[in-house]
């Protein structure tokens, strides 16, 4: 704790009358001593906490005479959409345009994995697997699953991409754009190790790139070796984080991609550097113009479909997605939270750990008392995947009834009829970064003085 200074002639300055410096703040300082004694940078869960423009700051614009907006109780708004369309024989056909993201069995537990899959399908969406491959419980629980096929290849074999409903190439994660995941070693347990073809007890760390391609040639390459050993039945989709948006989309969609998924920076993450979770890539509000912008370009909006995912809440980001041209979002976060972790159930235990419930800090170190990210099977064992699932189901109804409010109140009669004109920036920096009007005018930054 800092101690009051002195003052020769009027004794101790408290502390209220000290000015803290913005660039040399207590947080700084603190990191700053913080590598001074252990000498490697800091290492910790979730996606940023640093404030950058966001879904808060846009508005819809609901009808009143000019537009009629739709009576909630009798009037329809469809929330279905088809992903995969372009190349695949069974593109994928879900009842709500917000699927689960990919976390791995290793940084979630199995019956975390299984309450995920359960949810999705009593929802009709999707789950995906994240890196380390493919578990029993959560292909069981998933009606739809979407495999990842990550740089590290972890746990990945052709009898497990022909199982899967359609197969995601990750090219880059929001929280960690140009950087491989971690898994320290005290999450790799026995089962861990073994799909993974790993060390006990060892800390692991994921490639950044992939081993066999170096550009979106040769992505195409393995693309078509996909479909032949799907079959051409799956769906490929395409993730990349978010920071050269408009070039990574096009290259994506040049390379085979039937699905882009764009994930910003606020996007979570099991385990990396703080430093590229705070320094790293481009918030999700213009990555998912952009993105729109080079698909449109190519002439492939629509056709191509793409997925957002970095910090979506509720049924608001949702809507705001879909009105800026998104095809469907992903959600990370917000399902582990929706798990039960930030319960006060066992607070005490957070709080031995340096954390509190909640927040994801330290739970790459694997004692994560609610059972979720954690192999630890006496922990994991405190997790109830009927009640997760239960849980999960509960939390995607929800952000869908509210997404569905929202678009009738501005006269949609399905999600995907949403469009940038039913949206005003509240900041400069939102209007710009949409390309929506400032509220109250219909100008936004860079816009032709023509129009």
């Amino acid at each position: 704790m800092n101690k009051p200074s002195v003052n020769e002639e009027t004794g101790p300055v408290e502390d209220s009358a000290l000015q803290e410096s913005y660039i040399w703040s207590k947080q700084t300082i603190q990191e700053i001593q913080r590598a001074a004694t252990e000498g490697i940078y800091s290492i910790r869960g979730g996606g940023a906490k640093r404030k950058v423009p966001h879904f808060d700051d846009l508005l819809f614009l609901g009808a009143s005479m000019s537009r009629y907006p739709l009576e909630g109780y009798r009037e329809k708004c469809d929330t279905n959409v088809t992903l995969g369309t372009r190349f695949a024989k069974k593109p994928l056909h879900l009842d709500i345009p917000i699927t689960i993201a990919g976390m791995s069995f290793g940084a979630l537990s199995a019956q975390a994995k299984d309450a995920l899959g359960k949810g999705a399908a009593a929802m009709g969406t999707t789950t995906t697997t994240g890196d380390g491959g493919m578990t029993q419980e959560e292909r069981a629980s998933s009606k739809t699953l979407v495999y990842q096929m990550l740089p590290s290849r972890y746990g990945m074999n052709p009898d497990d991409l022909r199982k899967a409903d359609a197969i995601e190439v990750v090219c880059g994660q929001g929280a960690k754009p140009g950087g491989g995941g971690m898994l320290l070693g005290q999450k790799i347990s026995d089962r861990v190790a073994e799909m993974r073809t790993l060390p006990k007890g060892i800390d692991q760390r994921s490639a950044c790139r992939h081993p066999d391609w170096t550009g979106p040639d040769d992505l195409e390459i393995k693309i078509n070796e996909i479909r032949e050993i799907t079959d051409w039945e799956k769906p490929i989709y395409i993730k990349v984080g978010a920071t050269r948006t408009r070039y990574d989309v096009q290259l994506a969609c040049k390379a085979g991609a039937d699905v882009i998924v764009v994930d910003g920076m606020q996007g979570g993450t099991a385990a990396t550097q703080d430093v590229f979770i705070e320094q790293v890539g481009i918030p999700t509000l213009p990555a998912v113009r952009i993105a729109v912008d080079a698909l449109k370009e190519m002439g492939m909006h629509r056709k191509v479909q793409l997925i957002v995912s970095g910090g979506i809440r509720n049924g608001s980001d949702v809507a705001k997605c879909m009105a800026l041209g998104a095809d469907a979002v992903a959600i990370g976060m917000a399902a582990l939270y929706a798990l039960g972790d930030n319960s006060q159930k066992y607070a005490e235990e957070y709080h031995k750990m340096g954390s509190a419930p909640g927040y994801y800090d330290a739970y790459h170190l694997g004692r994560c008392p609610a059972g979720i990210t954690t192999q630890d099977p006496e922990l994991a064992k405190r997790f109830d995947p009927e009640l997760g699932g239960r849980r999960i189901k509960n939390l995607l109804q929800t952000m869908i009834l509210e997404a569905q409010t929202l678009a009738r109140a501005c006269g949609k009669s399905h999600l995907h009829n949403l469009e940038p004109e039913d949206l005003v920036a509240l900041t400069v920096e939102a209007a710009a970064m949409a390309k929506v009007p400032l509220a109250g005018t219909d100008w936004y930054p860079g816009k032709d003085s023509s129009y």
